[in-house]
Order: structure tokens, then sequence, then C-alpha cells
């Protein structure tokens, strides 16, 4: 994992870097070791970044004394689109244009995309378990990393659902804003408790497919949230809704406060 600059404002210190060609970003306690410290995935939204939960991770480090981590899904960011990025990026703008439906053709999309990236998250996680060992680059050693958590909607979802499917670190885990079929074979497999957001009014997420999808999660201990409103209408109590639900399970490092925000889940479909 190669750093590549850090800022640090109001005791979070937020760095960059790229690991085996992917970028990313790290928030945790200015001068504070990151092992053995709770730590939050954050999977953006469709047509937007790494730094699009940039407030949610700069909550989580101020308010709990937790560590955050997000990076460029594939196509996204700074990542270069593919030929198939570019022709899908086309394909759904005409398609939105004609008013036609569009869930079809970004549940293929995004699942061919999600088989990219679920490697890539848990090579990342390797990584940042290593600098917790080790301290290297940051002050201080650990034991390694403390309960892992994962929060992501819309394309966040897509991704985060076969993660939690397969990667055995992640504790518990924040869903929603999604409802592709070909996400039932791995939801069956998440065992983590997890937390469901359903926009009651969603026009680009069909209501049957995320209640289907909800349904199919394989957690024994699993809530719904649902709420009037369309996609990007996620009201904001949600936020705190799902900040409580994560302290639950990975607990609070130290105390604090820092100003609250929902970030929406993406300008495009995911």
């Amino acid at each position: 994992m190669h750093f590549t600059s850090e800022t640090s404002a109001d005791g979070v210190s937020e760095r960059r870097f790229v690991h085996d060609g992917v970028p990313g970003v790290l928030w945790h306690p200015a001068g504070s070791a990151l092992g053995g410290r709770p730590l939050v995935l954050l999977g953006h939204g469709g047509g937007q970044h790494k730094l699009g939960p940039r407030d949610r991770a700069r909550r989580c480090v101020a308010r709990y004394g937790w560590a955050a981590v997000a990076v460029d899904a594939p196509g996204h960011g700074e990542r270069e689109r593919t030929a198939h990025d570019e022709r899908f990026a086309t394909e759904i703008g005409e398609l939105l244009a004609a008013g036609r439906p569009i869930s079809a053709w970004v549940a293929r999309h995004t699942a061919a995309l999600a088989e990219r990236a679920v490697p890539e998250w848990r090579a990342v996680l390797d990584a940042l378990e290593d600098l917790g060992r080790t301290g290297t680059g940051l002050d201080g050693t650990g034991g390694g990393l403390g309960p892992v958590g994962y929060w992501g909607l819309s394309l966040g979802t897509v991704i985060g659902i076969p993660l939690a499917a397969v990667e055995p670190r992640i504790g518990a885990a924040v869903f929603g804003l999604a409802g592709h079929a070909s996400l039932a074979e791995p939801a069956r497999r998440v065992a983590v408790p997890v937390e469901f957001v359903l926009q009651w009014d969603d026009e680009l997420q069909p209501r049957e497919a995320a209640l289907a999808l909800y349904g199919a999660l394989g957690s024994r201990q699993k809530t719904l949230h649902a709420n009037p409103g369309g996609h990007l209408a996620v009201p904001e109590f949600e936020c705190a809704a799902s900040e409580r639900f994560l302290l639950g399970h990975l607990g609070r490092t130290a105390p604090g406060t820092a100003p609250g925000g929902c970030p929406g889940a993406g300008p495009e479909p995911a």
C-alpha cells in the first residue's frame, strides 16, 4: 500500500493511497495507531468516487474513534473506464432519455463490476490489516484490525453483498437501495447482522426487487428501514440510525463530536 498524500483537520487524518492500482482514502484519528481500531469500509454510490462518503468517514472518526476507508470502484473516480464501461454509460443515457426501464441493464453491468471490485476490496483489507499489525506509515503499533463493518447503498450494496458473503472479517453491514436478482445467491450467504435501507418510491430500483433482496439475506439479525421518497431522498435520520447500528457491533474507541450529514447514494443508478 503506497500512500501518496496526507492532510489533517479537526483531529482527523485523511491519507490517500494506491494499492495494486486501486486508488483509495484512509481516515483515522490524527497521530493515532490503526491497530486494534474498528474499521468501516465505505462503498460509494454509482457515479460517485472514493471521496463521496468523506463526510460520513470524518464523522465516524471524530465521533466514535473509528478508522474508515473508501476506494474507487472499477470505472469510477480515478479508475480508467473500459470500453464496456463507456458503452454502458452511453446506453443508460439513451434509455433514460427515451423513458425506458433501465434496471435490467444496470443489473448486468454492476454484477460484472462487483466481480472485479470484491477481490480489490479484500486486497485492501489485507493491506490495512498488515498496516495495523506493523504500524508502518502510522504512529504506534497495534495488533491487526479491530472489528470491521461495511456501509454502502446502491452500487455500494451491489459490491458489498458479495463482499460480505466471502469476507469473514466483516462483522456487520448496512445495505440498501438495490434489488438485483444477481444478488440473491450471495445474499443467502450473508450471515452477519444487516440493516437494510429502502426508499418506497425509488425510481431506479423497483420496490419488489429490493424487498426480495432483503428477504434473501441469510442474516438471522436483519432490520428493514423503509421511507417514502426517491432513490436520492434517504432522510438524514437514517444516517444516524446506521451509525447506531454499527456502533452496537463495532463499539466506540473514543468519545467526540462531529457535524452530521447524509451523503447521497450517487447521481447514477447502480
